[in-house]
């Protein structure tokens, strides 16, 4: 764990308010954003980053520590996500991948035609972000968006670090067949139609 997180961690278990508040500060962006991709709705995004707060706050007397307080954040965040779409029991059609409270990808501003290409390869990668099952669209957010290590990931989903490895190596081989069936991610074709020519 952080020196800074430990130290607040210890002062809030000990009651201290303005302690939670300033981890609630340090680390409500990553949970709010990790509940975004799953929900795919700011409003749901919030009212599960709220829960996730105030589940923290009531279960900080059992928390010891063994994994980093943001690890337990986001395990305690791919829960409620998890119990919130089940009570919901819909297909979230407005989920993107596209954030506006994220970074953008590149500095430099695009040429119209990549603007377009950008964006159809935006909607691509959502809409097969759409189709993975829930739990390979999780361990995918949580590598490659988040940035967890294989450990922290292990210690959020409550799986060995080998069974993370695993079914990352199989969420990234879907993701990335899916895209290939809408061509914009393929490989591009020879001049005799088959793939595998260089660009």
């Amino acid at each position: 764990m952080r020196t800074g997180d430990k130290q607040l961690v210890d002062q809030a278990r000990q009651g201290d308010m303005p302690a939670f508040e300033a981890l609630v500060l340090t680390h409500q962006k990553a949970v709010y954003t990790l509940a975004l991709r799953l929900t795919g709705s700011h409003h749901d995004a919030e009212e599960i980053t709220q829960t996730v707060f105030l589940k923290a706050w009531r279960g900080l007397p059992a928390f010891r520590g063994e994994a980093a307080f943001s690890t337990w954040l986001y395990r305690l965040t791919r829960n409620a996500c998890t119990d919130f779409l089940r009570r919901q029991g819909k297909c979230r059609e407005d989920r993107s991948l596209d954030d506006p409270d994220l970074p953008p990808a590149a500095d430099a501003a695009p040429s119209p035609e990549e603007a377009v290409l950008q964006r159809e390869r935006q909607q691509a990668l959502t809409e097969a972000m759409e189709k993975l099952p829930e739990q390979a669209r999780t361990i995918l957010l949580l590598r490659e968006v988040q940035g967890l290590d294989y450990q922290a990931i292990a210690q959020a989903l409550d799986l060995p670090v080998g069974t993370v490895r695993s079914r990352l190596a199989r969420a990234r081989r879907a993701l990335r067949d899916l895209l290939a069936e809408g061509n914009l991610f393929a490989p591009p074709a020879s001049k005799n139609g088959k793939g595998g020519g260089t660009p």
